[in-house]
């Protein structure tokens, strides 16, 4: 199996996943990435290269995170320890401060147990497959081993959480006075953060999730666990919920009443308002192929086009660089703003999606009726055998029936794994008992033909 999955190494703290893997990484990270052309040039007037380091607060991020700076620092790089921020912050700060590159201790939304290192390239973006196959085959190459001065130092990053504040509120169209915001920062990288910044755009703020201990990282809490916030909410009679998960990299959010806004919600909302203010390049949305058919059918009735990508915010992410688009994401609430961000910021798609709520004079519901969203069926069909989802003739005679019956007020997508064993079913219909219908028809055929 490579090292690599598809948002950088992740794994059990301590199982796969050990502070000797931790230092080896980094030092191949250092042979890959701090010999590039500005390195040298640093090398060359007497200067080191320079990485950002950050972690969310789960209790392995202390030892993997010291780890990776001392594999850093023994390979010649100089490392500025930014602490517990989100993921989104060191990505900012590495382009902030001109580093060689930086790296990320987190496993975003997974439990406190497991752990993971994503690695930023020089100007904060993630790694090409090409570069990440690199440092895997480095790892079985010479380490740089410099001595005297050529050893790289270990410095605190001081002001590194003041910079991704005054950054967050630069980029605000306006400010969030008068509005009661109720945040849950999953006991995780935003606990800190989080809470000052939206009060420093103007917003009452309550929180919640914010008591990180190392363990509890997204335990009933955050993103993916919205039932506290919805109370909250309703409770507190606030104006809207913004939930982060673990690393904060993304943002979902609940209205008033408590009702969910999902990550396709906020782009329809976001996208419409960047279109009428004249932020929307090319008045075009970049989605994956799983976000909801209502969020196309939004697009299309606010003149706005949507490019659809593989599922993963590293293709959304490949097509919006790839043609200078300045907004996209995932239905999972990992928003891209590339006008002020290099990967998905949960802290930054949280405020802007308020500032409109603000700017506009409008409830979160009001702003979420842009987009009507179609009832989804995902199932997962588990032992088929997954390579011949696209070639076996019946089953994809069966989808195509169902399509034309659906015709366009719903859609069909099959999907293999790239991990496991298992076929993905996902069925859109204007109602969800016909969505369900469809999806059990679907998933009958796959265990039929596909039977491993």
């Amino acid at each position: 199996m490579p090292l690599f999955g598809t948002d950088g190494v992740r794994g059990l703290a301590n199982g796969p996943l050990t502070a000797d893997l931790a230092l080896h990484l980094a030092q191949a990270t250092a042979v890959v990435l701090g010999q590039g052309r500005t390195a040298a040039a640093r090398r060359a007037a007497g200067k080191r290269p320079t990485a950002v380091v950050a972690r969310d607060p789960r209790v392995s991020g202390e030892f993997l995170s010291a780890a990776v700076a001392a594999g850093l620092a023994s390979s010649g790089v100089d490392v500025l320890d930014a602490g517990v921020l989100p993921t989104p912050a060191a990505a900012f700060l590495i382009g902030d401060i001109d580093a060689d590159f930086g790296v990320m201790v987190s496993a975003s939304h997974n439990p406190a147990p497991d752990n993971g290192i994503k690695i930023f390239a020089r100007g904060g973006v993630k790694l090409p497959d090409m570069v990440e196959q690199r440092i895997e085959a480095a790892l079985d190459g010479d380490m740089l081993q410099p001595t005297g001065a050529g050893v790289g130092r270990i410095r605190r990053f001081a002001d590194a959480e003041d910079r991704y504040v005054v950054h967050l509120l630069g980029s605000l169209p306006h400010r969030l006075d008068g509005l009661h915001v109720v945040l849950d920062c999953a006991h995780g990288a935003a606990a800190g953060v989080s809470p000052e910044t939206f009060r420093d755009a103007g917003a009452r703020v309550t929180v919640i999730g914010a008591d990180p201990d190392g363990l509890n990282i997204n335990d009933g809490v955050g993103s993916t666990h919205l039932d506290q916030l919805a109370r909250k909410v309703r409770e507190m009679g606030a104006d809207v919920g913004i939930a982060h998960d673990g690393d904060a990299d993304r943002c979902l959010a609940v209205d008033a009443e408590g009702r969910i806004v999902d990550g396709d919600q906020i782009m329809a909302i976001l996208a419409v308002a960047m279109k009428d203010r004249g932020r929307l390049v090319d008045d075009t949305l970049v989605a994956t192929v799983m976000s909801n058919l209502g969020l196309h059918r939004a697009m299309q009735d606010n003149g706005i086009q949507v490019v659809q990508t593989a599922v993963g915010d590293r293709y959304v992410l490949e097509a919006m660089n790839k043609n200078g688009y300045s907004l996209g994401g995932e239905q999972s609430g990992h928003v891209i703003m590339s006008e002020f961000a290099t990967t998905g910021d949960g802290l930054l798609t949280g405020l802007h999606l308020v500032a409109e709520m603000a700017r506009q004079g409008k409830t979160l519901a009001e702003l979420a009726s842009v987009m009507t969203v179609f009832p989804q069926v995902l199932l997962n069909v588990r032992d088929v055998d997954r390579s011949r989802v696209s070639s076996d003739e019946v089953l994809q005679a069966e989808v195509a029936a169902v399509q034309a019956e659906l015709g366009d007020t719903g859609r069909v997508l099959l999907r293999a794994s790239g991990t496991e064993a298992l076929v993905r079913v996902m069925v859109e219909a204007a109602d969800a008992a016909s969505a369900e219908a469809y999806a059990d028809r679907i998933a009958t055929v796959v265990r039929e033909r596909l039977a491993a």
